[in-house]
C-alpha cells in the first residue's frame, strides 16, 4: 500500500515549502537546503513584526508572473509572443526567481540573503520582484505579436 504524499512531509512544513527547499537544493544535500531555509525564516522573525511564512507566501505572491513571451517560429522569422503562464509554472518561475537573486546577493551567508530577498519581495521589491517587471513589460512591448499565439 503506497503512503500518501502528506506522511513524507516532516512536521511543521508544507509542500510549498518543500518544494521551495527542493528548488534551492545543490548536489542532493537536502539537510542543508532546509537548514538555510528555515535559518531564512528565523532571521525574518528577528527582522519583522510580520509573522514570517506569511512573509515567504506573500513575497511567492508577488513575485509570480502573469504574462510570459515564447518564442514563436513564423515563416523565417522569430516572434516573441505573450502567452498566460500556467499556475505550476507560475510557482516554480517565482521560486526559481527568489532563488536566483538571493544567490545573486554577496558578502553573507545563504540564509540572511535568502531572508533579505524573502522580505524586498513581499514589499514589492528586490532583483526578483524586478525580474518579474521585466518580464510583464516584454510581453506588453510584444502585445502586437499576441494573434500568433492562436497558431
Amino acid at each position: 500500500m503506497a503512503k500518501s504524499v502528506k506522511q513524507y512531509i516532516p512536521q511543521g512544513s508544507d509542500l510549498t515549502i518543500e518544494k521551495f527547499i527542493n528548488c534551492m537544493m545543490k548536489d542532493g544535500k537536502k539537510n542543508t537546503s532546509r537548514k538555510i531555509f528555515w535559518d531564512a525564516i528565523e532571521v525574518i522573525k528577528t527582522r519583522t513584526k510580520e509573522e514570517p511564512l506569511e512573509v515567504f507566501n506573500k513575497a511567492l505572491l508577488n513575485v509570480i508572473p502573469l504574462i510570459e513571451v515564447r518564442p514563436k517560429r513564423v515563416g523565417g522569422s522569430v516572434y516573441q509572443v505573450p502567452t498566460e503562464v500556467g499556475p505550476k509554472r507560475q510557482q516554480s518561475l517565482s521560486m526559481r526567481w527568489i532563488i536566483e537573486a538571493a544567490r545573486g546577493r554577496k558578502g553573507m551567508p545563504m540564509a540572511q540573503r535568502l531572508a533579505l530577498e524573502f522580505l524586498d519581495a513581499s514589499a514589492d521589491q528586490g532583483a526578483a520582484f524586478k525580474k518579474k517587471q521585466d518580464v510583464l513589460r516584454m510581453a506588453q512591448a510584444n502585445k502586437a505579436f499576441a494573434h500568433l499565439a492562436a497558431r
